[in-house]
């Protein structure tokens, strides 16, 4: 049986807590707190039922309620995100799924939402080495699935991550063209990993956010392309939809959370849910069945009119492949020069990895991959020492990246490694596609975007980032 694994990124982590907050230690917003003179301390006494009593200087005791610590308090406090037990996500959960279904079952039509979801293709690819299954076939009994238990609609994040990797690749010829008249233009750093955006809110703060690509992750575009164009042609309102993302990640419930995100003419977030590959399982076990045992269902598409049943991907490995497509965009882009294939070359490790575009002994271009914390925590010190070579930098908070992140399934009979090899092949497998061909992907950026130059494609695919104040934390023992 594979060791406990905390639910959230390295980057996201408390020393000396395991699993539980104690009453010494303060994990909230800063407030302000009036302290009245004349008054000792009180002391808190915990029974064995697990319940807190404030006992005053004269023995009298009054049982405290127990506090309930939101992911927007999170997101804002200057300290830590401690684990899913300790950390109370009432709406970020498979159970909030399950009651929202069930309430729509009993509700008259008026009050019913739209129920989506959208599968990451990295929990797809886990699931699939669970079941050992395609991951079509993976697809398609996902889709059966959730449709038995009330879900309208099953969509795939490979469609908006197509607008990830072009706005980025957009964004990143731009900075590139303008590094002489903005000094933090470059290195442009990835932005599709939450886990990676806290640590750099809450740790660097202004320096850093700079240099941090403002292109909203797949999960995200596609809560814009849910709660507008889908929403739209449903002729809902974006409060009526119910949208869940499934990802590989308990970080993705932060980024969903955010305040950037909550559509505040609706009062909606663009993702209401999410829930890892493993509360996939969960809610599986609840119901009894298993995957392959499931009823397939045919794959819904969010806009295209094809009946083609396939799962794509995009080449460039697990993450996304950021890197990969910046760069070949890049090269043509800006020195005409075609690459088919990148040459990674490993420097400290497998998780920090570098590719170069040269032409007549002189580097155009250089890029690295910085996956896992040791790699951003070094990528972070040399920019503050102004001794970064990088252009870009894909930057993941998991080692291995997202395939290997910490709401995926492990290991229960086979080496940890073997399984992460066998996610890999299996994502791998997918055919990948290349987010400018993609025929709906272009219709989208016409007739709902108005081009992609358009002040609509900033609000709705463009996001921004913020620094968090530092407050008193010296209840923990942070390690950073």
């Amino acid at each position: 049986m594979a060791a406990a694994v905390s639910p959230f990124s390295g980057v996201l982590q408390l020393t000396d807590l395991d699993d539980y907050i104690g009453p010494s230690q303060d994990c909230i917003k800063p407030i302000k707190v009036d302290k009245k003179p004349g008054k000792a301390a009180a002391k808190i006494r915990i029974e064995d039922d697990g319940s807190y009593f404030q006992v005053n200087e004269d023995g009298e005791s009054q049982k405290l309620e127990k506090a309930k610590i939101t992911l927007n308090d999170c997101l804002a406090c200057s300290g830590c995100i401690t684990s899913a037990e300790s950390v109370l996500i009432t709406q970020q959960s498979h159970e909030e799924l399950h009651n929202v279904l069930n309430a729509n079952k009993t509700s008259d039509s008026a009050s019913q939402k739209l129920v989506v979801i959208s599968v990451s293709p990295q929990s797809r690819a886990s699931l699939a080495a669970r079941y050992k299954l395609t991951p079509l076939a993976t697809a398609k009994k996902l889709t059966g699935f959730f449709k038995r238990l009330g879900a309208h609609f099953v969509f795939d994040t490979t469609f908006s991550r197509n607008f990830t990797l072009l706005e980025s690749q957009r964004e990143f010829v731009r900075r590139f063209r303008g590094r002489a008249d903005d000094e933090r233009a470059l290195p442009m750093l990835a932005a599709a990993c939450p886990g990676w955006i806290c640590y750099a809110e809450k740790t660097h703060g202004s320096f850093i956010i700079p240099y941090v690509s403002t292109a909203k992750s797949p999960q995200q575009v596609m809560g814009s392309l849910v709660k507008g164009p889908l929403a739209e042609r449903q002729r809902l309102r974006p409060d009526q939809i119910y949208h869940v993302a499934v990802m590989p990640c308990y970080d993705k419930k932060l980024e969903a959370s955010r305040p950037d995100f909550f559509l505040q003419e609706h009062q909606s977030r663009e993702v209401d849910c999410v829930i890892t590959t493993g509360e996939v399982v969960k809610l599986l076990d609840q119901e009894g069945v298993s995957l392959p045992d499931t009823e397939p269902a045919p794959l819904d598409s969010l806009f295209s009119t094809s009946s083609e049943e396939r799962v794509s991907g995009h080449a460039g490995g697990g993450s996304g492949g950021y890197l990969e497509h910046i760069f070949k965009h890049a090269a043509m882009e800006l020195f005409g020069i075609q690459v088919d294939k990148l040459e990674y070359k490993p420097l400290r490790n497998k998780d920090f990895q570098e590719v170069t575009l040269e032409r007549d002994g002189q580097v155009l271009l250089r890029f690295a991959l910085a996956y896992g914390f040791r790699n951003i925590q070094n990528l972070v010190q040399k920019l503050k020492r102004g001794k970064s070579p990088y252009h870009y930098v894909e930057v993941m908070a998991c080692p291995s990246g997202c395939l290997n992140g910490g709401g995926q399934l492990r290991a229960d009979d086979e080496a940890a490694k073997d399984l992460l090899l066998q996610v890999e092949r299996l994502y791998e497998a997918m055919e990948p596609e290349e987010p400018k061909a993609n025929e709906d992907v272009k219709a989208l950026y016409a007739e709902w975007l108005g081009g992609p130059e358009s002040e609509r494609v900033r609000r709705a695919l463009h996001t921004q980032y913020h620094p968090v104040e530092k407050a008193n934390a010296a209840g923990f023992n942070i390690k950073w």
